[in-house]
């Protein structure tokens, strides 16, 4: 099966790692100069990682199956599909579909990265609009596999399972949305989180750090294989319902103590980037980005093995 994906920053990057390793033949297409030379390079780097902590076999092979695209025309030719990751505004996003509709095949179809502009904003002008949809992934999708299907109003049925079969198939665990919302569901969920973070922050309730230890050594401990729904199930004795009845006007109460929504004003972002930088320094940002990735090969080689064991238990 040959993807072709559009736009190699690093989510195109990204989604090609995860198609390649499932197999697919990638075909890249950047129109900024030598976009996809950098993008292979980094691939090749991040194959290398996966490798190493054994999450692939042989990066080499991988990375033999990702091939670069002279044309947009060139890339999607006998593409099943094609993953769009341009620039994050409607003007790039509305040129790039209006430049596929011209050249994409009458059965491919065309999933957006989008991380929060809607598929009607950009697909409503071209003829394939059926064939087109969101698909918004965590990053990076080659450890964080949750991906968002995000139809728009003529996004066909069809298309909706396509896609899904296609995530499913290469390792993804797709969510189907029903309808166009804002933020998605991903973005929705890490927002009320965030809010709060800010909140907290703002009312001198807790430093930056402890927030932050809250969900690495409390809360993400259980959301890293479960969601919050089953969380609840699990911590109350009759389950979800007794949770709810227990908790309900708990939850409450924190809901109506709240007032508005705070801005995250320029006084508020420097004092979260104080305490920030006083942990990490501006240029120990990559060098903690590259840690977190390894921790999460860690996790989703650990995920693996359970998962393996739990099917085992079962059969």
């Amino acid at each position: 099966m040959k993807i072709a994906i559009i736009g190699t920053g690093l989510v195109g990057s990204a989604w090609a790692i995860v198609f390649a390793r499932a197999g697919c033949a990638v075909s890249l297409f950047d129109s900024v100069p030598g976009a996809a030379d950098k993008a292979v390079a980094m691939i090749a780097e991040r194959l290398r990682d996966l490798e190493h902590n054994g999450l692939i076999d042989q990066s080499a092979t991988v990375l033999a199956r990702i091939g670069q695209a002279s044309s947009l025309a060139e890339a999607v030719e006998g593409a099943a599909y094609v993953q769009e990751s341009v620039f994050e505004t409607v003007a790039d996003k509305r040129a790039i579909f209006s430049a596929l509709d011209n050249v994409v095949g009458p059965d491919t179809v065309i999933g957006s990265s989008s991380s929060g502009i809607p598929a009607s904003a950009f697909t409503d002008h071209v003829a394939c609009r059926a064939r087109c949809l969101v698909a918004h992934p965590a990053n990076p999708p080659y450890l964080i596999p949750v991906v968002e299907l995000v139809p728009a109003p003529w996004t066909s049925p069809d298309t909706m399972a396509r896609v899904r079969a296609l995530m499913s198939e290469v390792g993804q665990e797709p969510i189907a949305l029903t309808r166009e919302i804002q933020g998605f569901v991903i973005n929705r969920l890490q927002g009320a989180l965030l809010s709060e973070a800010w909140q907290l922050v703002a009312d001198g309730i807790a430093s930056v750090e402890d927030i932050d230890r809250t969900v690495s050594a409390g809360l993400g401990l259980r959301w890293s294989f479960m969601g919050p729904f089953e969380t609840i199930d699990l911590n109350a004795p009759g389950g979800v319902a007794d949770y709810a009845r227990r908790f309900g006007p708990l939850y409450k109460d924190i809901h109506d103590s709240r007032r508005e929504v705070r801005d995250w004003d320029d006084a508020l972002i420097a004092e979260v980037e104080r305490q920030r930088r006083e942990a990490l320094t501006q240029a120990s940002l990559a060098t903690r980005s590259a840690w977190r990735d390894r921790r999460l090969m860690n996790l989703a080689r650990h995920k693996r093995a359970m998962a393996d064991r739990d099917q085992t238990e079962d059969s």
